[in-house]
C-alpha cells in the first residue's frame, strides 16, 4: 500500500509542480515514447546482459515482494520459538521419537501445528538438518554454528541478488538518459537551419531523455531496490532466530533459555515481548 502511495505521490509532485510552474506537458508527451524506448529498452537489455537466468526469473516476483512486504512478522517469530521449544524438549526426552519428525516433517504432528513455517522449505530444512546433525552426534556447537552461519550467509547472498541487480540498473539509468539526450542533440544539430521555435522544441525533447533517466533512477528503480532489500533483510532475520535457538540448544542450555536467546536475536521491531512468548508457550502446553 505505502509503495503505491509513494509512486502516486512522486508522479503527482514532480509533474504537478512542473505544470503549476507553467510547464507544457506537450513537449514531454511528444518525446516520451521515443525516449522511453531508448532508455527503457537499453536498461532492460543491459539488465539481461549483466544477470543470469536465476536473477531474471526472480525479478518480477521480487518486485511483487517489494510491494507486498515481508513474509515474516512478530507473530511468526513467536510461532517458530514455540516450534523449536517443542523439538528441543523432544530431542532431550526421546531422541528416537524426534527422528520421525525430522525425517518426515510434512507428516509431523509438531510441524503441522505451524502451517506457515511448514510451507517454507528453507526454514524446515534448516531446522531438520541441524537436528539430524545432533542425532548423528555431530554436536560440537562451534562447528554447527559455523555451518549454520555459512548456510544463512549463502541464503542472504542469493536473496539479495535481485535487489542488487535493480540497484545496478538504477545506477545506469542516468547515463542512459544522457545517451538519449545526446542523440536528441545530434538530431537537433542536423536541423540547425530550422527556425528557433522548431529548434527549441527539439532541444526540449532531447532534455526529456536526461530528465527521464534521472527520474526513473532516483524516483522509482532505486527506491524499489532499497525497499526489496529491506523486505529481504526482515525475512532473513527469521532464520537468524532459528539459528540462535538451535545453537543455544547444542550448548545444553535450558530449553526456556534457548527460546529467550532466540527471542533476543530477533530485530527490535519484530521481537515479541518476553510475556508474549511465555503466554504462547503456556497455551501450547495446555493444548498438548
Amino acid at each position: 500500500m505505502f509503495g503505491l502511495i509513494g509512486i502516486v505521490l512522486t508522479f503527482a509532485m514532480v509533474f504537478g509542480g512542473y505544470v503549476l510552474a507553467g510547464g507544457k506537458m506537450g513537449v514531454i508527451t511528444h518525446s516520451l515514447p521515443f525516449e522511453m524506448m531508448m532508455i527503457g529498452g537499453a536498461a532492460v537489455g543491459s539488465f539481461l546482459l549483466s544477470n543470469d537466468g536465476s536473477v531474471i526469473k526472480h525479478t518480477l516476483p521480487g518486485i511483487m515482494r517489494a510491494f507486498k512486504g515481508a513474509r515474516w512478522h512478530e507473530a511468526d517469530n513467536t510461532q517458530v520459538l514455540c516450534l523449536l521449544f517443542q523439538l528441543l524438549k523432544l530431542a532431550r526426552a526421546n531422541p528416537v521419537e524426534l527422528e520421525e519428525h525430522v525425517e518426515n516433517p510434512q507428516a509431523s504432528a509438531i510441524f503441522q501445528q505451524y502451517p506457515a513455517i511448514l510451507k517454507d522449505d528453507q526454514a524446515v530444512t534448516l531446522i531438520t538438518d541441524t537436528l539430524r546433525s545432533i542425532s548423528l552426534n555431530y554436536d560440537d556447537p562451534y562447528q554447527v554454528e559455523d555451518m549454520l552461519t555459512r548456510r544463512i550467509n549463502l541464503m542472504k547472498d542469493e536473496a539479495m541478488h535481485v535487489a542488487h541487480a535493480l540497484q545496478n540498473m538504477a545506477d545506469a539509468l542516468p547515463a542512459l538518459g544522457i545517451v538519449a539526450a545526446v542523440l536528441g542533440v545530434i538530431k537537433t544539430m542536423a536541423a540547425i537551419d530550422q527556425p528557433p521555435a522548431v529548434l527549441g522544441g527539439m532541444i526540449g525533447g532531447a532534455l526529456v531523455g536526461t530528465f527521464l533517466g534521472v527520474f526513473l533512477a532516483y524516483g522509482l528503480v532505486a527506491p524499489l531496490a532499497q525497499r526489496l532489500g529491506a523486505v529481504m533483510k526482515q525475512d532473513l532475520a527469521f532464520y537468524d532466530v532459528i539459528k540462535s535457538v538451535l545453537i543455544a540448544g547444542l550448548h545444553q542450555h535450558a530449553t526456556n533459555l534457548c527460546v529467550e536467546v532466540g527471542r533476543q536475536a530477533a530485530p527490535e521491531h519484530l521481537r515479541p515481548s518476553f510475556v508474549e512468548v511465555e503466554n504462547a508457550l503456556r497455551d501450547m502446553k495446555k493444548a498438548a
